[in-house]
């Protein structure tokens, strides 16, 4: 099942014709699909150290490049300045073979997305992603501000997208308690520059091994933004006694605390109807934070 209505079809043979065309190199080597939660690209494991994102949605094939090239920029300046292994970009590919967007080739990590391996209960699960944070905000800026683009700004921004989001939950969720909690999230005042973020913490970007963060995927959307963006991994990845652990590590107030849960809140909200039939994965996983979210506090 697809999850996008204009979503484009990409196969292992199409794949092994792109490298072949255009990296020989890597010609030969076994390509096959992953199963992926993710919803902005298809991954495919090429050889044992290789692997190839395809965007799932088609665009201008020209913006399409330039965006690929900014989060190949991104992604190399993560993987300097994580603690953990992150993917290194290793190549971008061209339209082809009956495939009309760029693609990318980045390095291949070894570990199990926390979709499959739930390390929410793990303290020690937390404190290592408390450290990946503390590292990326301690790589500074460099004066480079949010780019308006997505989550991390103005948390009001996104008013019309919750609103849509509202009315497509009607007879999914509780929407009256829930535009109760955003009519108050939306109100919660910046207390902090940007910092250098993540941007996506969810359990398909995190890998890991017997309950300790192994890796961190998904890192072209590196970048500043507001400092309570990264803190949705608190609720997309951690239950109750964990999360507190990394509030601790990370020494949060309560009003960075909040702009966490809220933008935890507006990634979820839009997550549950989204992909209620196309990927019930990711639906769940936004029913999930909800529930975390709407838990009382003790």
């Amino acid at each position: 099942m697809t999850m996008h209505d204009d979503q484009l079809d990409v196969t292992p043979e199409t794949v092994a014709a792109l490298i072949q065309d255009q990296f020989p190199r890597w010609s030969g080597l076994a390509v096959r699909r992953l199963p992926s939660t993710g919803t902005v690209n298809a991954i495919f494991r090429v050889g044992n150290d290789l692997s190839a994102r395809f965007p799932l949605r088609p665009a201008d094939a020209a913006e399409a490049l330039a965006v690929l090239e900014q989060e190949t920029r991104a992604s190399a300046e993560l993987a300097r300045v994580s603690p953990f292994p992150a993917p290194e970009p290793v190549a971008l590919g061209r339209p082809g073979a009956g495939y009309p967007m760029p693609w990318s080739l980045q390095t291949w990590l070894p570990g199990t997305v926390a979709f499959d391996a739930d390390p929410s209960g793990s303290d020690a699960f937390a404190e290592d992603l408390a450290a990946f944070i503390a590292a990326l905000r301690a790589a500074g800026t460099r004066g480079r501000l949010f780019s308006g683009e997505g989550r991390g700004g103005v948390l009001a921004h996104h008013d019309a997208w919750m609103a849509k989001c509202f009315e497509e939950s009607e007879g999914l969720l509780d929407v009256d308690r829930l535009r109760r909690m955003w009519s108050l999230f939306r109100e919660l005042p910046r207390t902090g520059a940007d910092v250098m973020s993540h941007g996506d913490l969810i359990p398909g970007n995190v890998l890991v091994a017997g309950d300790r963060l192994v890796g961190v995927l998904d890192t072209g959307g590196f970048g500043p933004a507001d400092p309570a963006l990264d803190l949705v991994g608190a609720w997309h990845l951690l239950r109750s006694g964990p999360r507190e652990v990394l509030r601790t590590a990370l020494g949060c107030d309560d009003v960075e605390w909040e702009r966490g849960r809220a933008w935890a809140f507006q990634q979820a909200m839009g997550l549950v109807w989204y992909y209620a039939e196309s990927n019930p994965a990711m639906s769940r996983m936004g029913r999930r934070t909800l529930d975390r979210l709407l838990e009382p506090a003790e």
